[in-house]
């Protein structure tokens, strides 16, 4: 029987183990999902599967940057705690060297990435078992300047690990401190403010037509006439753009003044062009279910307290 990539994701998702002994266990059970399953935990390969459906919610980001490129990591875990230790930060810069030095297209092709003689799926695993607790390496992004175009890539990791930015910013080189320094300060500035776009022409079309039919149902229902709806809503976007637009934002530092008069006082300096090609932004945890209980009571129930 055929074993596809499919199945073993699906034995991989039920036992934690790694993608080769996955596809050797569908081997050997001749293609059966159960009968792999019990192969692997009779190898002793299956030891995370009872962690799989755990809440890893807690983490830290990495970064991994040079002159050309760049990369952000996030790496969760179940708790604060293991977050913090140095074997787990350790590991997750590993990650971020090794998503740094291969590029692969996704975390299912990073996870299996040859990794100390194994594949770095292994690795987590072995971390697992350590550990103790389920880990996860849930997403990357990497940015590499085009051959021949000028810039830099700079990272910032705030709180500890519980923010990461990463931005590419294009005009002068990662040899000029200022702009790098420019870099340094706008990728605070994502850290801090959270926009969702580079600029105002990079707002899809459908979000721009959703938030004008929200204003202007909100001015409708003020009583204002149906006459200068569109004006009324047209101002509110400027407010959007000024709030979610990075260029467009008020600078941290110093509120009197934009984003884009950075952009452009850099460019007056080193006498070329100089944007912001793309940023990423990575918070420990967003938008995933969290931890309904703490790790005292984790351990209360384990000693039959709880």
């Amino acid at each position: 029987m055929q074993i596809t990539s499919e199945m073993v994701r699906e034995l991989r998702e039920k036992t934690g183990a790694g993608m080769m002994d996955c596809k050797r266990a569908l081997a050997e059970s001749g293609g059966s999902l159960e009968q792999a399953v019990d192969c692997l935990r009779k190898k002793g390969l299956a030891a995370a599967a009872k962690k799989a459906s755990r809440i890893a919610s807690e983490g830290i980001v990495a970064a991994r940057v040079d002159p050309a490129s760049g990369v952000l990591v996030e790496v969760n875990c179940e708790t604060d705690f293991v977050a913090k230790t140095d074997d787990f930060q350790g590991f997750v810069r590993e990650v971020a060297a090794l998503v740094h030095a291969k590029a692969p297209k996704d975390t299912d092709a990073a996870l299996a990435l040859p990794s100390d003689g194994g594949t770095l799926a292994d690795r987590l695993n072995e971390r697992v078992a350590k550990i103790g607790e389920k880990i996860s390496f849930r997403r990357f992004v990497r940015y590499a300047l085009p051959p021949g175009v000028k810039g830099a890539l700079v990272s910032y990791i705030h709180a500890g690990g519980k923010i990461g930015v990463l931005v590419e910013l294009r005009g002068a080189g990662a040899d000029n401190p200022e702009f790098t320094a420019l870099g340094k300060d706008l990728a605070m500035q994502v850290a801090a403010a959270n926009p969702s776009y580079v600029s105002r022409e990079n707002v899809p079309a459908d979000v721009i037509a959703r938030e004008k039919a929200i204003y202007r149902e909100q001015a409708l229902a003020a009583g204002k006439p149906e006459k200068i709806l569109d004006k009324i809503a047209a101002g509110k976007l400027e407010k959007f753009y000024g709030d979610f637009c990075l260029v467009e934002q008020a600078f941290i530092k110093d509120p009197d003044r934009k984003v884009s008069d950075l952009l452009k006082a850099m460019a007056a300096k080193t006498g070329t062009g100089v944007s912001v090609a793309a940023f990423a932004r990575f918070q420990v945890g967003e938008g995933m279910e969290k931890r309904s209980d703490d790790l005292a009571a984790e351990v209360a129930k384990q000693l039959g307290k709880g």
